[in-house]
């Protein structure tokens, strides 16, 4: 009989605990389940959103011709973006709380963003620099004391040609605190040529010899307007400056062809150039 009773009341003290049990399992529901469907459904609509706005968002970058080097890391920095706010929003609607959470990312922020500062930087310039193009592939620039042509345009760094076939690697973060030179974006050039001659020497025949010097060069273009005049008097002489416009790309080639010409000219006619 004692036993049997013992029975009866480990089974009653069983039922109790899985009525208690369910009871919580009932109260749970009843306070955090609406909740939890809500997040559910809010994740799956934000996620197909999520995707339907990075798909409209490529669409339009290719439209207005974004570099196709930095479209990818855009694409994926703002697909992650928006589904880090998707999940914290889930995670508020469902009802956790994000005290402990929101420390430990701003924790994680500061720390990765002293780590990776110098990195970050060139980053957020190399994109900049692919948005903005301040300059292109094939482009002849000069900055940080370089001049050559600019050969690839990564998100970290630029790599420029010099004219004596040295590759340069630029931090593009250096390239956005730095002043650059873009010889070739406006597509020609002005060569400035200045020739001193002593007093006793024609100028209308030096000017003539130099036009007809000019006109035999290749490479020189029509307009805008060359100008050949006395760019300063000085007591032993005067100095003329010569302005032809020319083409960005093979500025050098043609600067050295011009001087040639004219020199030659000069020498020809028999007129002599102070010091030569």
């Amino acid at each position: 009989m004692i036993d049997r009773a013992l029975n009866i009341i480990s089974m009653r003290l069983a039922i109790m605990k899985v009525e208690k049990f369910y009871d919580k399992v009932y109260d749970w529901m009843l306070q955090y389940g609406p909740g939890f469907v809500a997040g559910i459904v809010v994740l799956f609509v934000g996620l197909w959103l999520i995707r339907v706005f990075v798909r409209w968002t490529q669409g339009r970058m290719t439209k207005k011709e974004v570099n196709p080097s930095v479209r990818p890391f855009l694409m994926s920095m703002l697909g992650v973006a928006l589904r880090i706010l998707l999940v914290l929003g889930v995670m508020q609607i469902i009802g956790v709380k994000m005290t402990l959470f929101a420390a430990l990312v701003g924790a994680f922020g500061v720390a990765a963003g002293l780590a990776l500062s110098g990195t970050l930087q060139n980053f957020a310039s190399g994109v900049l620099i692919l948005l903005l193009k301040p300059f292109v592939v094939g482009d002849n620039i000069t900055t940080n004391g370089f001049e050559g042509a600019v050969m690839a345009i990564q998100v970290f760094y630029t790599t420029i040609k010099t004219f004596d076939n040295r590759d340069v690697i630029v931090p593009n973060g250096q390239l956005s605190n730095q002043v650059i030179v873009n010889s070739s974006r406006e597509g020609n050039r002005r060569l400035d040529i200045n020739l001193k001659f002593t007093n006793n020497i024609d100028y209308k025949q030096v000017k003539a010899i130099i036009n007809d010097a000019i006109d035999k060069c290749e490479n020189i273009l029509s307009t805008p307007d060359r100008r050949i005049g006395v760019g300063e008097l000085q007591p032993d002489g005067y100095l003329v400056a010569v302005n032809v416009w020319v083409n960005a790309h093979g500025f050098q080639d043609t600067k050295m062809a011009v001087q040639e010409s004219i020199l030659q000219d000069l020498k020809d006619k028999g007129v002599k150039i102070p010091g030569m």
